[in-house]
């Protein structure tokens, strides 16, 4: 919705992981840095380890996106509660391989004569698992078994694990010593500090055209660090909420304190989805949208109402929040509310035609 009025090519803030919005942070050039490494040496596991919203995935869609596809072959999976055999069949058939009523035994045979076939073309094969906190011990172990394939004294299979710090801990744990040892590199991504901060919001508004509209006053980076605590998904979050609530004011200049509104508003709509999630009442103000969003327009002559365009920012935002439960059974009240906001909106910007003064030489 606000991309047009602030001269933008796209969207800049949206939550799901994109390459070309990469910003390289001091951590994040770290953490790249070392999974080039552990391709330059084709061994090993590589871990790399943070925050929920830290951007790793980003990473790693970074990095699939400049490998060289003639001499490197990705399998990639997200992993949920895996046990060692569902480990192996998703590690299979991320690199194309037929899982489905296959046994063990010959599931093994079927990947090490995949891995040696693409030594033999002069390419390497990686795997990477995202989520890696996800995975059972055995699930784990399963991996690093699968680093014993060789060629001579080549590994056939190269692994990365990315997931979140609990995944460190599952590293540490007494049954993981013949794993570490395959680790040749580790390293964790923290927020960013405060001028980072602004470098990454300035530079995925730069991706979509920005030219300094709106603009940050004093203060506005600074609050969005204190809101976020420099964790890229938040940021995203408050950023992209920030954008859409100075397009329904109309503001072309952004403050601290429209940051820290907007930061309390999305704070606020976060503890009551999660009591939602826990079985209470679902807030008011959302079933209640559609009658707000037929509310006759005030005064008309382009006018509009200041209360209705508030409801639609909070349900824009809300629909984001929410579980996916509520999503389901409240999507239909939602498109219906939002669709009439937006033809309120639209006729209050169509050009009103001119009153016709009457002539005195009427009948």
């Amino acid at each position: 919705m606000y991309e047009q009025f602030y001269g933008l090519t796209g969207k800049p803030f949206q939550l799901n992981p994109d390459p070309t919005f990469y910003f390289g942070s001091r951590q994040h050039r770290r953490a790249m840095a070392y999974l080039e490494y552990g391709l330059h040496q084709n061994e090993g596991f590589i871990v790399v380890t943070g925050e929920v919203g830290a951007g790793k995935t980003t990473i790693l869609r970074s990095l699939l996106s400049k490998l060289d596809a003639a001499q490197v072959v990705a399998g990639q999976l997200v992993s949920t509660q895996l046990d060692a055999e569902d480990m192996l069949r998703l590690a299979a058939s991320s690199f194309g391989l037929r899982t489905k009523g296959v046994e063990k035994s010959d599931l093994l045979l079927s990947l090490e004569a995949f891995l040696v076939a693409t030594s033999q073309q002069g390419k390497r094969a990686l795997l990477i698992v995202d989520e890696a906190q996800n995975l059972t011990p055995r699930a784990v172990e399963e991996l690093r078994m699968l680093s014993n394939f060789q060629l001579e004294t080549h590994a056939l299979l190269q692994s990365f694990l990315v997931g979140q710090p609990e995944f460190r801990r599952t590293m540490q744990s007494p049954e993981m010593s013949q794993l570490r040892q395959r680790v040749i590199a580790a390293c964790h991504i923290g927020p960013m500090d405060l001028e980072e901060t602004r470098g990454y919001v300035e530079h995925r508004l730069t991706c979509v055209g920005w030219k300094g509209d709106p603009q940050f006053l004093d203060g506005a980076f600074e609050a969005v660090f204190q809101g976020t605590g420099g964790v890229p998904r938040r940021i995203n979050a408050v950023c992209d909420r920030l954008l859409l609530s100075g397009f329904l004011a109309g503001k072309h200049e952004l403050s601290r304190a429209d940051v820290e509104a907007v930061t309390h508003e999305i704070h606020d709509e976060t503890h009551d989805a999660a009591a939602a999630a826990g079985g209470d009442a679902p807030p008011p103000a959302a079933d209640g949208a559609q009658e707000t969003a037929r509310r006759p327009r005030a005064g008309g002559g382009g006018r509009i109402d200041a209360r209705a365009l508030d409801d639609a920012a909070k349900l824009l935002a809300r629909a984001q929040s929410d579980p996916i439960e509520e999503r389901l059974t409240r999507i239909e009240n939602r498109t219906n509310a939002i669709v009439a906001l937006l033809e309120q909106l639209l006729d209050a910007l169509r050009p009103q035609a001119p009153k016709k003064s009457k002539s005195n030489h009427e009948p």
